[in-house]
């Protein structure tokens, strides 16, 4: 159905309420699904028509749609039930149990068993997890609380649960709109026209030469509400007898209502008790936008029951099987813990420019990287972790012969120049610098250090108030306005100006390019207070509206694009910050707590989907989004605190927020994601006292943020996700909320003669022996979970290990550390997650597994079927797909864990759906078996490697082949027939690590090229693994002479080197040949790692506290770092000269 069919629906709905046909209203929100009426069903409920609930809610989920619906409707039918035990109507209860309650049985047996034996029980309070069931009314009570939060959160009840914000009578206002219009076009209008039906068009009977006024306040169609919010689309005068042809509405202002915004759902499970205390109140996250699948809660061990019908779903965190212990307190479902908790608000950082910051911009991945433009023209460039400006540029026109004889006269007039605004676009391979004299200044950026001119404009006549990255017609675009009241749009390839709107009578100050429903357009604001909104066609203004405040407003959408808010300061100094009923063009709502006068120009910004913050009054000011109160204010006494009216910007993950600060600093203010992300570049700074007088600047890191080659892809720019993952070598794909990379790494003072760190001692670095197995003989794969506490460990004889540290006072945080030894633990059942295995020798079998997001669960082969096992319980929840062929490599879709991609021995790339038992595609390409899977969410990709040395690019939404290559191997070697290669995508998700026995190397994935190749010498040893520290700046490589050593990964030159001595025991046989196979990196802490051996041993290894890093990276030479020969990595350490 069509977006206006559907909003007919609404209309419909409409009418039918003030017409008062309530059953009829109800059965079309039923049949139609698209509005579900919470206050009916409430009503519903406690009256116990459980036929009618049950009715109502079919039009919108079915029992077994996913995890939310099978728990409201167990909630439902357990309560029926339970209240015809109450009743003692055994006959009743029984005829529920088996029409109703059954169906859950065949996902979970035991609490069908359990709820049937309360029919033996009196009464079946003597239950202990009934105890507390009080009278049908207050149980039905506090279950619809549950009720309302499963349905808010089921992703099928999304933007289902509130009405458009409609005015009163709408459809009648259209009908009379209509009969207005053709009463304008009949040829002898009457006056006062009889308006008898509505089955055919309005037509006056009798000529009587004169043209009437409309009908407006006709007896049968009631009074024509007066015309409010924007002017209808493309009319410009009244009834345009052909009026511009524009898209539906635009973008929402004249139609979409605004988004829901849902608390968490519980966390309880389906059992016998009532609701439990909801986990993500407890651990309060702040949900994704668009939760990606993942599997169920650990706890539950169902899911061999269910994976054929439901897949392994979103909704984790709803067990089937686990029977709560008491029924909370009547609690609402608001927040019920402390919101501004998850706002940045400690002093983190505190820099000085040198000059006034007046515009901020944090990089959109790598989001510790800060853009800084000032009141004197200067751009700045800041690592944030580390405190280092990496850039500073003054002001400078790069070809004043280009430039307007108008800007040339003005410069020599007033040299003095402003930046207005900086920003990244959406895949930070570009960033934008406004000024204040008629110029914008279009930078490329190619990682630390490394920025070049990439166009100037001479854009507008006076100055650029603000620009702007779009992608109207997946083109990148540059968007502009500026004094001369104009907004223009320039191609951010060429500069070759496309469009230019006018219809300001005034200044033009702001610019938001945004889009829906395919509508690409631009708001803009002007210094008399007007906001218009134009698509990209030339056809002039769309909307016409003032702003509160007038004079200087700007509009900002929420994360998710659906809630649209402006800021505006007044000439007397009033600000207001508003969201917009963008299907009204009005204002939904105004927040309060600004100073009665403001001192200045208020800006703002919003993070999470959930804030808006505030410079204001000399501090920040937040709110929450669904509440006018003021939320909380930040103050900043110290270093010279706040000017009257600060300039913030958010990173984007809302972790950080940048504040310009008197004195010509920058605060940056943290949570506690910010303050962990920042900590990794606590150890990674240097000896300020150490340095030259003039700092060297940092090395280049070519392994940019953006490559080059994508800085004008549109393609690839929209498809540039909030969130980085590591695509692992192991198979998993792995959330980096807790890491951020560094863009840059230390200075070298060149006056000093580099060396490389050796490590030949176990007192010169932390090294921890974890407790070992003596049933394990060789570790064939190894991982740490995604929370960093513990350690998976997959043996060559099937058997699964795995270590978990604890929370205690030499380890507070409860993660990994080599300080602390863990537990090798099991579940008090005692027993192993242990895979099938082949007819064949276990140890001569191929194994590999991946690992959930949420740690709940691993799936693993070891030559035989594939298994799912529950991390908390080592129950196999299920196995599939037996042999021939044998798996050898599994990777998570990044965006649907029910999608998984796996690597045979036969050459060929499985892509399997859980949910419906079915291999979707069969990818052909590599002559070997698989030895490496990895995905991009940003490039929408899947790369391939094989033991034949081949490389291949697949896409991940087609599944067709896009590129492949081998290997560059060295001249006259030959790879040996065990030989693996392996992949791993850097956080940028544009280039990947290969490791193969002979070489490490960098490639960037839209050509397939190698950027960095490392070449191992043919006497040393050869490589048995390697990965990127979790911030991708460090790659460690294990050796089979038992050497480790560890890279710059920026290009690909040995650091440090761990020896064997190091860490093996003194008593291991020195012909033993004990080496490590595997290699893991912590997912949050950059400067550890962990070893698994060939003798079923894993180490753990940090540097020393003193240290804080692994070594020193050498210094770059002639700038060329590209190809360089390895240094021998067993005993004598000498260098190669680089080539």
């Amino acid at each position: 159905m069509s977006s206006l069919s559907r909003e007919l629906v609404f209309l419909i709905l409409q009418f039918l309420d003030e017409e008062k046909f309530k059953e009829t209203v109800h059965k079309l929100e039923q049949e139609s699904g698209f509005f579900f009426n919470m206050k009916y069903f409430e009503d519903e409920v406690h009256n116990g028509n459980w036929d009618e609930v049950e009715k109502y809610l079919s039009g919108f989920t079915k029992v077994d749609d996913n995890r939310y619906s099978m728990k409201i409707f167990f909630e439902i039918r357990k309560q029926k039930y339970l209240e015809a035990l109450d009743k003692h109507d055994r006959s009743k209860a029984v005829e529920i149990l088996v029409k109703d309650l059954k169906v859950f049985a065949s996902f979970n047996e035991e609490l069908f068993k359990e709820i049937t034996q309360l029919l033996t029980l009196e009464n079946f309070r003597e239950n202990e997890q009934l105890s507390k069931y009080g009278d049908t009314k207050s149980a039905r009570a506090i279950m619809l609380v549950e009720l309302k939060k499963l349905i808010e959160a089921n992703p099928l009840f999304r933007d289902k649960l509130q009405f458009p914000n409609l005015k009163n009578s709408r459809l009648r206002t259209l009908i009379n709109q209509s009969l207005n219009w053709q009463h304008q076009l009949c040829k002898n209008p009457r006056p006062n026209p009889d308006i008898k039906t509505l089955f055919v068009d309005h037509s006056c009977g009798q000529p009587n030469g004169a043209r009437a006024p409309s009908p407006a306040n006709n007896p049968l169609l009631g009074s024509l509400p007066k015309a409010g919010g924007f002017p209808p689309l493309g009319a410009h005068g009244p009834f345009q007898p052909t009026p511009a042809p524009v898209p539906t509405p635009l973008a929402g202002w004249m139609s979409n209502p605004p988004a829901v915004s849902h608390p968490s759902v519980s966390g309880s499970a389906i059992g016998l008790g009532g609701p439990s205390i909801p986990a993500a109140l407890k651990h309060p996250r702040t949900p994704p936008t668009n939760p990606s699948l993942d599997f169920p809660s650990a706890d539950s061990d169902h899911v061999s029951k269910r994976t054929r019908s439901m897949g392994i779903t979103d909704e984790v965190n709803l067990p089937v099987n686990v029977l709560p212990v008491s029924f909370p307190g009547h609690g609402s479902h608001s927040q019920a813990f402390n919101a501004s908790d998850d706002l940045p608000k400690t002093v983190a950082r505190t820099l000085n420019q040198g000059s006034s910051p007046m515009s901020m911009d944090f990089h959109p991945i790598q989001q510790t990287l800060l853009l800084v433009g000032t009141n004197v023209g200067d751009i700045g460039l800041w690592e944030v972790g580390s405190r280092e400006k990496l850039v500073l540029k003054n002001f400078k026109v790069w070809d004043l012969s280009a430039c307007s004889m108008l800007m040339q006269a003005a410069l020599v007039k007033d040299p003095g120049v402003s930046v207005n605004r900086v920003i990244w676009s959406q895949d930070g391979s570009l960033f934008g610098v406004a000024y204040s004299r008629h110029i914008v200044q279009i930078y490329s950026y190619h990682g630390g250090d490394d920025v070049r001119q990439h166009l100037e404009i001479d854009a507008h006549v006076g100055g650029v108030n603000d620009l702007a990255f779009s992608h109207p017609n997946k083109q990148l675009c540059v968007i502009t306005c500026g004094d001369d009241k104009t907004i223009k749009v320039w191609d951010a390839a060429t500069g070759a100006k496309q469009y230019t709107f006018e219809g300001h009578d005034a200044p033009v100050y702001s610019v938001c390019p945004h889009y829906k429903e395919n509508i690409q357009f631009i708001f803009s604001t002007a210094l008399d207070g007007k906001i218009k909104a134009w698509l990209y066609d030339n056809m002039g203004s769309r909307v016409d509206y003032e702003a509160p405040g007038r004079w200087c407003t700007t509009m900002a959408y929420s994360a998710d694009g659906t809630r649209l808010f402006s800021c505006g300061t007044s000439k007397e100094g009033e600000s207001h910050i508003v969201e917009w009923n963008e299907s009204e063009g009005a204002v939904k709502r105004t927040y309060l707590g600004f100073r009665k006068r403001s001192l200045g120009v208020v800006q703002f910004d919003t993070t999470k989907n959930r804030f808006l913050a505030a410079g204001d009054d000399f501090c920040i000011k937040y709110w929450d989004m669904d509440n006018v109160q003021l939320l909380t204010s930040v103050g900043v006494e110290a270093d010279g605190g706040l000017p009257a009216s600060p300039r913030i910007r958010f990173n984007k993950d809302g972790t950080l927020l940048a504040v310009s600060a008197n004195e010509n600093g920058i605060k940056i203010l943290a949570n506690s994601d910010g303050l962990r992300l920042l900590r990794t570049f606590e150890n990674l700074s240097y000896d300020a006292a150490s340095r030259a007088p003039e700092p060297a600047k940092p090395t280049l890191n070519t392994i940019s943020a953006a490559a080059a080659a994508a800085a004008s892809s549109a393609a690839l720019a929209e498809r540039v996700a909030s969130v980085g993952s590591i695509s692992g070598v192991n198979g998993d794909t792995r959330s980096m909320a807790d890491v951020k990379p560094r863009i840059v790494e230390e200075p070298n003072d060149k006056s000093k003669i580099w060396k490389l760190t050796e490590i030949s001692e176990s007192s010169q670095c932390r090294s921890l022996k974890l407790p070992e197995n003596m049933r394990v003989t060789k570790i064939s794969r190894l991982i740490y979970t995604n929370s960093g506490n513990a350690i998976l460990a997959l043996a060559s004889n099937a058997i699964h290990l795995l270590w978990k540290w604890q929370r205690s006072e030499r380890n507070s945080s409860g993660k990994a550390t080599a300080n602390v030894s863990p537990q090798l633990w099991q579940p008090s059942s005692g027993i192993l997650m242990t895979n099938d295995v082949a007819e064949t020798n276990p140890e001569e079998s191929v194994a590999c597994f991946a690992l959930s997001k949420n740690d709940s669960y691993v799936m693993s082969a070891s030559g035989g079927k594939i298994s799912l096992f529950n991390m908390m319980t080592f129950k196999t929840m299920t196995t599939f797909m037996p042999p021939p062929p044998a798996a050898t490599f599994l990777a998570f879709h990044p965006q649907d864990n029910n999608i998984i991609a796996i690597g045979m021995d036969d050459s060929t790339i499985q892509i399997y759906n859980v949910r419906v038992d079915e291999v979707k595609s069969k990818l052909k390409g590599h002559s070997k078996r698989i030895t490496g899977l990895a995905f991009s969410h940003v490039l929408n990709v899947l790369v391939s490697s094989g033991a034949d040395a081949q490389l291949c690019v697949w896409s991940s939404d087609g599944w067709e082949k896009q590129k492949a290559r081998y290997l560059q191997l060295p001249p006259g070697r030959t790879p040996t027939a065990q030989s693996d290669t392996r992949v791993q995508f850097h956080h940028d998700q544009i280039h990947f690590l290969v490791v193969h026995e002979t070489q490490l190397a960098i490639y960037e994935t839209t050509k397939l090229e190698c950027v960095k190749q490392w070449l191992a010498r043919e006497s040393s040893a050869p490589i048995s693994h390697a990965m990127f520290s979790c911030d991708s700046q460090l790659v460690y490589a294990s050796f089979l002479d038992a050497t480790v050593c560890v890279f710059t990964a920026s290009h690909l030159r040995l650091r440090c080197r761990i020896n064997p001595s190091a860490y093996l025991s003194p008593n291991v046989p020195s012909n033993s040949n004990v080496h490590p196979l595997v290699i893991a990196a912590h997912p949050q802490e950059p400067n550890q790692f962990a070893l698994g051996l060939s003798d079923g041993i894993v180490h753990v290894f940090e540097p020393l506290e003193s240290e804080g890093k692994w070594g020193v990276p050498p210094p770059t030479e002639n700038g060329s770092t590209s190809n360089v020969a390895a240094p021998s990595v067993g005993g004598s350490g000498a260098e190669q000269t680089q080539r």
